[in-house]
């Protein structure tokens, strides 16, 4: 088969998978239990979490809360901050095109009184700094905007808003980097709280982080014990959290080199579709290049990726978070403002172990299928 679905998951590197089950069979002892195998089992965790800080050169001055994945720490993010600092205002800053995980959230806090404000995105897929310097305020209490788009791949200038934000000692500043982690270079002390999920790049599924400054606290959303200093209760996955160290170490290790492998496919694909009059390509120049979105003109994208999946070649249509509910991408739509396109996109992402071979079938799968495929 051809796998280019990663931005949904990844496959889990095989070292991974090895540490995750050594955790199960051989310290699978609670951590906050009071006897010396659920010491064993915590010394494991809190030798992740410093091990995980340092690879982003933030053990200093930050910490680091372990979750489920990003969904669940961009609830904790921005509900926790929005009603642990209401008292110094009520205004969130956000994007148009973030993840669902962010925007439903937002759109919850919202019914409670919150002022949120969502801000376009340029022809290049990121929101202007300048549009972001307009909208924010001394009433403002957090910004929250991605790393890297997980349906186009634009990257934010993170830093240039960071620049921004610091002029308003009141706001914190959250990046979603899930799409960025592992993959492209960036600097991970730029922002005050950082959310990843493990299964992007290389972990297992159902771990993930949030990285936040430590003069931050939450308030809580769920209720519980005390794990993972009080803001996140519930028996922590210490076999999933070392398998998400492994895969980061490895990830961060290898960046460079999977970089340009990556872009060189990217470019490759990108080559074909630009001069095909029967696609339009969505990713702008200069995106993340694990990720590439393109629409087609006069074929029904559904039809295509079904029959693309009929041959084992596995893509997405939408975000796989909204992959059941929306007709159309509503960040292609941010993009172009043009319902057809977004209504027809086709998402390819890639791994490091995809090939030039497999992008080659890929295309010849591809220009088959758009000959036998009746317009829409």
């Amino acid at each position: 088969m051809i796998y280019f679905d990663n931005a949904a998951t990844s496959k889990p590197y095989v070292e991974a998978v090895e540490a995750f089950v050594d955790v199960n069979k051989n310290n699978f002892g609670n951590p906050i239990s009071n006897h010396g195998y659920g010491r064993k089992a915590e010394r494991i965790l809190e030798k992740s979490r410093e091990s995980m800080l340092n690879l982003l050169s933030l053990s200093s001055s930050f910490n680091l809360l372990f979750t489920s994945g990003a969904s669940e720490s961009n609830n904790i993010a921005i509900k926790g901050i929005a009603k642990k600092y209401k008292n110094r205002g009520n205004k969130i800053i956000s994007s148009i095109a973030e993840h669902s995980s962010v925007i439903n959230t937002l759109e919850k806090l919202k019914e409670e009184g919150f002022e949120v404000i969502y801000l376009p995105i340029n022809a290049l897929g990121y929101v202007d700094p300048k549009d972001l310097e307009k909208a924010i305020d001394d009433k403002t209490i957090l910004v929250s905007i991605m790393s890297s788009n997980n349906e186009i791949g634009s990257i934010s200038p993170l830093d240039e808003y960071s620049k921004i934000i610091k002029k308003y000692p009141k706001c914190f500043f959250h990046s979603d980097i899930t799409q960025s982690l592992g993959k492209i270079k960036m600097d991970y002390g730029c922002c005050d709280l950082l959310s990843f999920s493990s299964h992007k790049f290389g972990g297992v599924k159902g771990t993930g982080g949030l990285v936040f400054k430590k003069n931050i606290s939450f308030e809580p959303i769920e209720n519980g014990g005390e794990q993972e200093y009080g803001f996140r209760p519930g028996t922590v996955n210490v076999a999933g959290i070392k398998a998400m160290e492994v895969a980061l170490k490895k990830s961060l290790s290898n960046l460079d080199d999977n970089l340009s492998k990556i872009s060189k496919l990217n470019l490759l694909l990108r080559g074909f579709l630009e001069n095909n009059p029967q696609f339009a390509v969505n990713s702008p120049l200069n995106s993340n290049p694990y990720i590439f979105s393109f629409s087609t003109l006069k074929k029904k994208a559904s039809v295509v990726v079904e029959a693309l999946s009929n041959k084992e070649i596995y893509v997405s249509s939408v975000s796989a978070c909204n992959s059941k509910k929306e007709p159309f991408s509503y960040v292609v739509y941010a993009l172009t403002n043009d319902k057809e396109i977004s209504a027809n996109t086709i998402r390819v992402s890639f791994s490091p172990e995809s090939s030039e071979e497999e992008v080659n079938e890929f295309v010849n799968a591809l220009k088959q299928i758009i000959v036998e495929v009746k317009d829409r």
